[in-house]
């Protein structure tokens, strides 16, 4: 069998010539998601961490298979790999992200209190958590993931 390592050698030189690093220090990993939604809550006022963790628990509930993660940026959870859902605090509202362009036409008639825009929902400061809502956004989203896929294949 050929030594391709010897090859390289002859070549290039010893591996400390050509500036392969070998005491690199241990890459860190990162923190986990859930740590990480945990401190991004804690920063939080009191009242907004009580209304997104109302959120975070009722997702949670409506599918316990998903996964926190940091979705484009944001607390949420994943299922299956895709996002579920996502969730933050603004100075006049909080957003609400069901990860899904479709789902804000689909419960326009239960979403028609609040302001919407594909893919995201502002509800106000001042109202308690839509916890009905949010699981049935939810559970619409699991099905849009469980759903096969409907691209077409291409033939070859």
């Amino acid at each position: 069998m050929h030594d391709l390592r010897a090859d390289r050698a002859a070549v290039y030189g010893a591996e400390e010539e050509i500036g392969v690093v070998t005491d690199l220090p241990p890459i860190k990993k990162p923190a986990s998601a859930t740590a990480a939604i945990d401190k991004t809550l804690a920063a939080l006022p009191l009242e907004q961490r009580a209304w997104l963790e109302k959120v975070r628990q009722t997702v949670q509930a409506a599918c316990p298979a998903a996964e926190e993660a940091i979705v484009y940026g944001l607390p949420g959870l994943r299922y299956k790999g895709k996002g579920l859902a996502g969730y933050t605090a603004f100075k006049n509202h909080y957003g609400y992200y069901p990860m899904s362009g479709k789902l804000t036409t689909v419960f326009k008639d239960d979403l028609k209190s609040y302001k919407t825009a594909k893919g995201s929902i502002q509800f106000p400061l001042d109202k308690p958590v839509p916890v009905t809502l949010l699981k049935k956004l939810v559970k619409a989203r699991i099905k849009e993931i469980d759903a096969p896929s409907t691209a077409k294949k291409t033939k070859k």
